[in-house]
């Protein structure tokens, strides 16, 4: 059966790639306001009352007022923003994180797509947390590379207007405050007691992400080592969309690049015995965004994980 899908919020970063990657499908009517309705309450009432999925690409305080409108027990909600990420009463869109996370978005009316940073963190520390290679009052970094399409629109403009900008040529750190709004949601999801220290860096490239969590041995409870972790990773992610990929750097470098363009995600173990580098390299506007967003529509939908994504 044909879904209605809308997407409020078509115009900006993520509501355009999700735009981009459902126009060709065969199994969805989109729902689409023109132009000039595309901000009026009314009509984005009666739009997200009608879909069968709606996705929601908005500032926070907007999406959770699109929620407000809906007046079903129907309308699925894919939110791409931050507003509902630690809710309990939603469900995270995590899929391989866990069964109950798969079967959680399979029941649930309100799903929440992990953010860009977050999700290479979650992806890498959660399954040490549930399998009790580290203990939850561990002390953790991060730090993570990303394309500059991760700050929107806006950066966007900005990369694109200025190309001899010195200062835009380098990388940027930035989160400076540590209260980075991915940080509560790294927090909740592993499960963990204390916040990383999160580092989180822009630089002149469009998309691409890679996030590395450093771990020293003393910090893996008494026994494990970094095989214990190549062996719990590889077992985990096995793909189509996570794997778990031994030895994938480009010859002792790691490009945040590498899977530009792609909805796939590729989690690696570099390091020692002693020190430990966990990494995971995806697209801020693939796994980290948009693709993760349809591929949690498939899921709703009951058809294949990957339909519609670049892997």
């Amino acid at each position: 059966m044909m879904k209605k899908i809308f997407i409020d919020g078509k115009a900006g970063t993520t509501g355009l790639k999700i735009f981009d990657r459902l126009s060709g499908r065969d199994d969805i009517s989109l729902i689409t306001l023109p132009e000039e309705l595309r901000k009026d309450s009314n009509a984005r009432k009666k739009a997200l009352n009608e879909a069968d999925i709606a996705f929601l690409c908005l500032p926070d305080d907007a999406a959770r007022e699109s929620v407000s409108m809906i007046e079903n027990d129907k309308t699925v909600v894919i939110d791409t923003s931050t507003a509902h990420r630690t809710n309990p009463d939603w469900s995270y869109g995590f899929p391989e994180l866990s069964q109950k996370h798969y079967e959680d978005i399979l029941k649930s009316k309100r799903i929440a797509v992990p953010g860009c940073h977050a999700s290479g963190f979650i992806a890498l520390v959660f399954p040490l947390i549930e399998a009790g290679i580290i203990d939850k009052d561990i002390l953790l970094s991060v730090f993570s590379l990303t394309g500059y399409s991760g700050g929107g629109n806006k950066m966007i403009a900005q990369y694109n207007e200025n190309p001899e900008d010195a200062l835009l040529s380098a990388p940027r750190q930035y989160g400076l405050s540590q209260k980075h709004k991915h940080l509560p949601e790294m927090t909740a999801v592993t499960g963990i007691e204390n916040a990383p220290a999160f580092c989180p860096i822009v630089s002149s490239f469009y998309s691409g992400m890679e996030v590395t969590v450093p771990l020293f041995a003393s910090q893996l409870n008494q026994g494990k080592t970094i095989a214990d972790i190549r062996d719990l990773y590889s077992k985990k992610y096995t793909g189509p969309i996570v794997s778990y990929d031994e030895n994938d750097d480009e010859i002792g470098f790691l490009s945040a690049a590498k899977l530009s363009g792609k909805d796939s995600m590729q989690i690696s173990v570099y390091g020692n015995d002693q020190r430990i580098l966990l990494t995971a390299r995806y697209d801020n506007l693939g796994k980290g965004a948009s693709g993760a967003a349809v591929e949690i529509l498939n899921l709703v939908m009951g058809v294949e994980a990957t339909k519609c994504l670049e892997i």
